[in-house]
């Protein structure tokens, strides 16, 4: 089966992420490829034809970080929606984000990401921050 384009997509795509909560900080992977190179966000990335939200998140974690994770709530969807200089949408992600927690191991590099930073879900450090990761934050920790 041929993947689906994700710059001028014909629909929009799915993903799930998570906010991984260990000790009350958060950890955030500073991306190493645009879109979003430099910024930091949560872990996760697209679901596969046939899996469920769940173990997409799952697996997305597993392949970026090594971490075997403990789903707690779902927390909300985040849209991510890119338009050209013409109108024409770029990019078009729906996120399921999840919260939950990861209490062994570090985070090992990936492909995908330059740096993992465990953070103060609040404070957040300074980081340049994925467009939406403040609130959603927020609302991850509300539902821990």
């Amino acid at each position: 089966m041929t993947e689906a384009p994700r710059s001028y997509p014909a629909r929009p795509i799915l993903a799930a992420s998570i906010a991984l909560f260990r000790n009350g900080k958060v950890l955030l992977g500073e991306r190493a490829r645009p879109p979003g190179q430099g910024l930091f966000s949560l872990p996760g990335g697209v679901v596969e034809l046939g899996e469920n939200l769940e173990a997409a998140v799952r697996r997305e974690v597993f392949e970026e970080t090594g971490l075997e994770i403990e789903i707690s709530a779902f927390v909300r969807h985040h849209e991510v929606i890119a338009r050209d200089e013409t109108g024409a949408v770029r990019r078009h992600f729906v996120v399921a984000v999840f919260a939950g927690r990861s209490e062994h191991g570090e985070p090992r590099l990936s492909e995908e990401t330059l740096s993992f930073h465990w953070a103060d879900p609040v404070e957040l450090d300074g980081l340049a921050l994925t467009d939406g990761l403040a609130d959603i934050l927020v609302a991850a920790r509300k539902a821990l």
